[in-house]
Order: structure tokens, then sequence, then C-alpha cells
């Protein structure tokens, strides 16, 4: 009798990982090419395996956050996340562009058009990447006085205006043009004077109206020949806020709030919004040492505790006709301390929006020396006011 046999095919082994790594077919590619062997095979299958689960878990951790009640992720979590899960991006994905952008925007302020972070010599660089700084990068920081980097990502020793870059084992990346102004230490003062320029002395430490602080400044922005056309923001160089004395001593030292800035630059978008050219922004006053609020240029009106002294205030105008004095901003065919109001106004506008940059605004009318302008400080309590002569 003859055997039956059964019709249904035997049992599949399972295959290992090792094999499923190795059924990767060839690629074939016309004309001559290198042979590619079955371990580099294995060790290319391998390797984008591990790309894409460590995309996976990345993905997860955030989805995780949200979950359990996070508010969000930064800006530059989200930037590594897309270029992670973007099969087109680098091996070093958070070295993008995109990432970048996204690791600097709390230096670039509310306005997003600071260009600088302005730091003691030392410091931690924390406050200019945030906490979303990928783990084993190192800051490389760059100037005309030669390199300076630092695994522990602080700020150079060295006083100077740096570039600065990111790398991260050989890939690096420069951020554009955003720089980190590091300060001379104000106990290098001896006599009133840094080197041959004279500062002169800030009163003692105190607490103005609504606690304002009124501490001397614990450092100052050495300005060269060299550095002083440096962008602190979209419209306004360290040059602009100089002291008008001492024209032939270099290096010069200021003290400059980036707030400050932050809040002018806000000011000035509040005022393109109305047609007018931001580009005409001129500062008449920006920065005084204490010897030249004392006694340098028109002292009249001049506080004798100015937050001009203290790094945080600027008189500022429009001037796009390039005739030296402000321009008329209301279109009532004059030029008058109505046109410092219009600015006055924007200013009342960023507050609004900007509680954090909150702090003082006046406006004076012209005089033989000079035209209308608008004083704006970040002294953190609103004040207003109309004054003549200077602020």
């Amino acid at each position: 009798m003859e055997e039956r046999r059964s019709s249904s095919p035997p049992p599949r082994r399972k295959a290992t990982t090792g094999e499923w790594l190795l059924a990767f077919p060839e690629s074939v590619v016309r004309g001559y090419r290198r042979k590619i062997g079955r371990a580099e095979r294995a060790f290319n299958a391998v390797s984008v395996f591990l790309l894409v689960l460590f995309a996976m878990g990345w993905s997860w951790s955030i989805a995780r956050a949200r979950s359990a009640g996070d508010s969000g992720v930064s800006p530059a979590t989200a930037s590594i996340t897309s270029a992670l899960t973007d099969g087109s991006a680098p091996s070093v994905a958070y070295l993008t562009d995109a990432a970048l952008s996204a690791l600097v925007a709390p230096a670039l302020g509310e306005s997003g058009k600071l260009r600088v972070s302005i730091q003691p010599s030392g410091a931690p660089i924390a406050p200019i990447l945030g906490d979303s700084l990928p783990s084993g990068t190192v800051a490389t920081f760059s100037s005309g006085a030669g390199p300076e980097s630092t695994a522990t990502n602080t700020a150079p020793r060295r006083p100077g205006i740096w570039n600065l870059a990111l790398k991260v084992g050989n890939a690096m990346k420069p951020l554009g043009d955003f720089s980190v102004i590091t300060l001379r230490p104000a106990a290098e003062k001896k006599g009133g004077r840094l080197g041959l320029y004279y500062i002169g002395n800030w009163p003692a430490a105190r607490k103005g109206q609504r606690g304002v602080n009124y501490a001397p400044p614990s450092g100052f922005i050495e300005v060269t020949q060299q550095n002083q056309n440096t962008q602190l923001s979209e419209h306004f160089r360290l040059k602009d806020f100089l002291p008008h004395d001492q024209a032939n001593v270099w290096p010069k030292y200021v003290v400059v709030d980036m707030k400050m800035i932050d809040k002018d630059e806000l000011v000035l978008e509040e005022l393109r919004k109305l047609g007018i050219n931001p580009a005409g922004v001129r500062v008449m006053s920006g920065f005084r040492t204490p010897q030249y609020n004392a006694g340098g240029g028109d002292p009249r009106g001049r506080a004798a505790l100015s937050r001009h002294m203290y790094g945080d205030a600027n008189d500022i105008f429009i001037d796009n006709d390039g005739n030296g004095q402000m321009d008329d901003l209301n279109h009532d065919g004059r030029v008058n301390i109505a046109d410092a109001k219009v600015i006055q106004d924007a200013v009342n506008r960023v507050e609004r929006a900007h509680p954090s940059l909150i702090g003082g605004c006046g406006i004076y009318s012209g005089t033989s020396a000079h035209g209308p302008f608008t004083h704006i400080d970040t002294r953190g309590y609103p004040a207003r006011w109309i004054g003549t002569g200077d602020s």
C-alpha cells in the first residue's frame, strides 16, 4: 500500500536578528562599483536600525513629557526632533541651521532682533542657549585675540567680542551673526580710570523708588576702533552708545543693558507698522559715565542718578532725511515735541504687550543744540514726563 504524504509545508523557523539584517539586498549600480561584503552590509544595516531606534526613543520621551502635563517642549528640542526624524537629515542633526536658530532664540530677546549676549568673563553660557544644549557639545569662541574653547561651556575669561560656534565630535557650526561680549571687571578700575579712559565713580549702591537697583556696574564693555561697529541688534551698533567725550582715547568702556536694546527694537517695529522707516533711528545719548553725566555736554535737566549711568536708558529720534534732527513723524508739517510723542505712544503699546520691559519714557522739545527726542529706559516701573534740555 502506498504511503500517504501530507500536502502541508514544513513549519517555518523564525529568522534571527542577524539573518534579518543580512537579508538586505545589495543595491545595483551600473558601471564599476566596489563589491560590498556581507559584514559591511550588516554594519550599514545595524547603523540604520540604531538611528531609527534613537529617533523613536527621542519622540517617545517627548510624547511622555506632554502626557505627564508638561506645557510643551522648547523650540530647540522640537527642531532637533524634527531633524532626527527627517530621513534626509545629516548625521549630527542638531547642528542644522534650524536647530541652532532654536537654541539661540532665548538670547535674541522678545523682539527676536538682538545679536549679542553680554556675559561676565568665565560665566556659564546657559543664559545664552538655555537648557537645550545637546550633551557633549563644546562651545568654541574666536576673535582677533585668538580662539578659546572649553568643555565646561563658559564664556571666555578674556574681555572681548567673540564669535560663537558649537562643536560635537568633528562637526562644527558657527552661530551666524550672533556674538558673545565678555566684560572687563569693574574691579580693574583705578582712580576712576580704566587705562587712559576716565570713567569716574558711581555713588554707593542703594535701592531707589520701587526697588530700582542703583548698584555700580560690575563690568564694562571694552570698545576699540576695530570693534565699535559691532551690531548689538538689527538697528543698533556698539558705538551708538559711547559718551560724547574723550574722542581720541581708546579703548573706551561702556555699560549697555540688552533689555533696553530689546525694547528699542520693539518700539521701532511699532513705528514701522505706522509707515515710519526705522532705519533712520539715531541715539542722541546712550551710556554716560558718572563724570560725563555730571558735566559733559549740556547737563541741564539730568538726574544725579540718571539711568544713563546704569546702561539701561537712551535718548532716540528718527532722522530718515539725514538732517541730524527728528523727522515730521505725525505729518503735520512741523517738527516739535508732538513727533517725540509719536515714539512715546509706540513705547506705551510695547509696554502693554511686554510687561517685563516696563520703564520710563520722557518726551523733550528741541533746543538750539538739538531737535526733539524721546527718552526710553527699562527701570522696572512706568514713568512718564515732559522735559526740556537733556534727559
